[in-house]
């Protein structure tokens, strides 16, 4: 049961660092939803204060599959490389793996969230048809400047979200907007 928080902020209203303090807080909201790890990404646009759209995201981490730092999150965002915060569990995840390890791809960890995530950098959205399973996730592709929020088809992971003026906010708890 990870917690997931983050954001999106688009018009600059919103500066990196008030941004990184408020997502800082409501992962501090979910901090009862694991106790394996706590991580927050700022995506390069946060930092840089360029006027381009950027986010942030959170996590609050229950390790289940791979227990390692290999599994920490936020995972990925390394040189304007998607990057995810997840909470569920894929239960396809090794079918999905091994297909793309068919196709070329290598991984780091042994999770779920990164053949999510690699399943993005191969498929984009479309990634989101091969999942079966219960999750929530926050995803921030930097080259297309999109952040995806999704959920499994029943809803059993909750996400919920918040649109302002200028900004966007998701968590995997109300108390955490």
């Amino acid at each position: 049961m990870c917690g997931i928080v983050g954001g999106v902020f688009w018009d600059g209203t919103i500066d990196g660092g008030t941004a990184e303090s408020a997502v800082r807080a409501m992962v501090q909201a979910v901090g009862h939803r694991g106790p394996d790890g706590r991580g927050v990404f700022c995506s390069p646009g946060a930092v840089s204060g360029n006027g381009r759209p950027f986010a942030v995201l959170g996590q609050e981490r229950l390790a289940i599959i791979d227990v390692s730092e290999a599994g920490a999150q936020p995972m990925g965002g390394q040189g304007g490389s998607p990057c995810i915060t997840y909470n569920g569990e894929t239960y396809n995840f090794a079918a999905i793996r091994a297909r793309l390890e068919r196709g070329g791809v290598s991984f780091n960890s042994k999770t779920d969230t990164e053949v999510i995530l690699r399943g993005y950098d191969a498929w984009g959205i479309d990634v989101l048809k091969e999942l079966r399973g219960i999750f929530a996730f926050g995803l921030w592709d930097e080259r297309s400047q999109r952040l995806l929020i999704a959920r499994d088809r029943l809803g059993i992971k909750p996400l919920y979200y918040f649109r302002g003026d200028g900004f966007l906010l998701f968590a995997s708890e109300v108390r955490a907007l």
